[in-house]
């Protein structure tokens, strides 16, 4: 029989956190690796996880607010690989919680920077790579987060972001519809990551409290990437919400 050609994944934000966590779930589950991110150490890290399930890694540092540095990283993703039938946009930023008259410009730029504008550019690259390839097609998962449906105090940029994705995940799913091109969101929240590690130490509620909150293993998110990631290009999860059970996100607002 022909040996089957190993499926490729791209994670960004590839290392710490949700998106270490996604990509040895992926390479548990027989992708080989493109693993991007602003530090290579960490990726490199992750990369040893990921040849240790017996899959390739590729290490290719990326800021992906940078438009030259994300057709950098796809055109070595292809020049590697060949082709990308899974992109996993993860990498994410969240400014400091402060009121909105004390919220640097700066801050809310780099927040639409790379919430916003890196998955476009991600995602704007993972089309042109799709369509071309031979057979055509693939899967893009953009990471939304629970702030896509409700805020947070004090979090108008990151918010403002995930909505933005929330509305860009949709109209990709329509636009990728003649080209075998599924997309679709998932929406995490509390998983237990070095980011979220203070909301269970004590999160500022909407009435002004601070109390911990309930938090989840981040391989329950990392495993729902990879389910989102394994199905056949006919099925798509458009949304998808995993989240600590008990956190105060229904009623939260």
């Amino acid at each position: 029989m022909p040996k089957i050609a190993p499926k490729i994944a791209l994670v960004t934000g590839a290392g710490s956190g949700i998106g270490a966590a996604s990509a040895r779930e992926l390479a548990a589950g027989g992708f080989d690796l493109v693993l991007a991110g602003r530090r290579p150490e960490p990726l490199e890290e992750t990369a040893v996880a990921v040849r240790a399930a017996g899959r390739e890694a590729l290490v290719v540092p990326t800021d992906v607010a940078d438009e030259e540095a994300v057709a950098a990283l796809f055109a070595k993703t292809a020049e590697r690989f060949g082709r990308l039938d899974v992109l996993f946009n993860n990498a994410g930023v969240s400014p400091q919680a402060v009121d909105i008259d004390e919220l640097p410009v700066a801050d809310w730029r780099r927040a639409v920077d790379v919430n916003l504008t890196g998955v476009f550019l991600c995602a704007r690259e993972a089309f042109r790579l799709m369509k071309r390839q031979d057979p055509k097609g693939g899967r893009i998962i953009n990471n939304g987060s629970i702030s896509a449906h409700v805020p947070r105090p004090n979090s108008a940029p990151y918010t403002a972001t995930k909505h933005a994705v929330s509305g860009l995940t949709k109209t990709l799913a329509l636009d990728g519809r003649p080209y075998d091109i599924a997309v679709g969101q998932i929406d995490i929240g509390n998983a237990h990551t070095p980011l979220a590690a203070r909301l269970g130490e004590g999160a500022r509620q909407p009435d002004g409290s601070v109390r911990p909150e309930p938090m989840m293993d981040v391989v329950h998110a990392a495993r729902a990437v990879a389910h989102m990631a394994s199905l056949p290009l006919d099925a798509n999860v458009l949304s998808m919400t995993v989240m600590a059970t008990a956190m105060p996100f229904v009623g939260r607002g």
